[in-house]
């Protein structure tokens, strides 16, 4: 039998940070909310549309979470029909590094689960 190794690493703080980052990044379509709210404000409609797949009930507490959270803002325009914006906070906007590093390493991900199997860097490795 193969003797356990202990870990190198201290154990995370109890409240760690990245957990606690992760709890609200990891949520269904936040990340991809993250990404289009940073080019700027965008109507509820808009979001749908660019969401493509959400629906009306999950960008809707998708929307509440986040604004709740201080990630978001919820804007009223005063406009006839009344129009509401959604924008990132400074705090969001923290966010968007986080996300442009995750969806680099996607399209990295993307180019590896491209490449044939034959020669793949799993087999070498072993």
């Amino acid at each position: 039998m193969v003797p356990r190794r202990k870990s190198l690493v201290p154990p995370p703080p109890e409240s760690c940070p990245l957990n606690t980052c992760m709890k609200y990044l990891g949520g269904a379509w936040t990340p991809n909310l993250i990404w289009y709210l940073a080019a700027g404000p965008r109507r509820f409609t808009e979001l749908k549309h660019d969401l493509v797949g959400i629906s009306s009930k999950m960008l809707t507490k998708r929307l509440r979470e986040l604004t709740d959270l201080g990630i978001l803002v919820r804007e009223q325009i005063s406009t006839s029909p009344p129009t509401v914006e959604y924008r990132l906070t400074e705090l969001g906007l923290e966010l968007k590094p986080a996300i442009d590093a995750i969806a680099s390493v996607g399209m990295r991900l993307k180019e590896i689960a491209a490449l044939p199997r034959h020669g793949s860097a799993r087999a070498s490795a072993s």
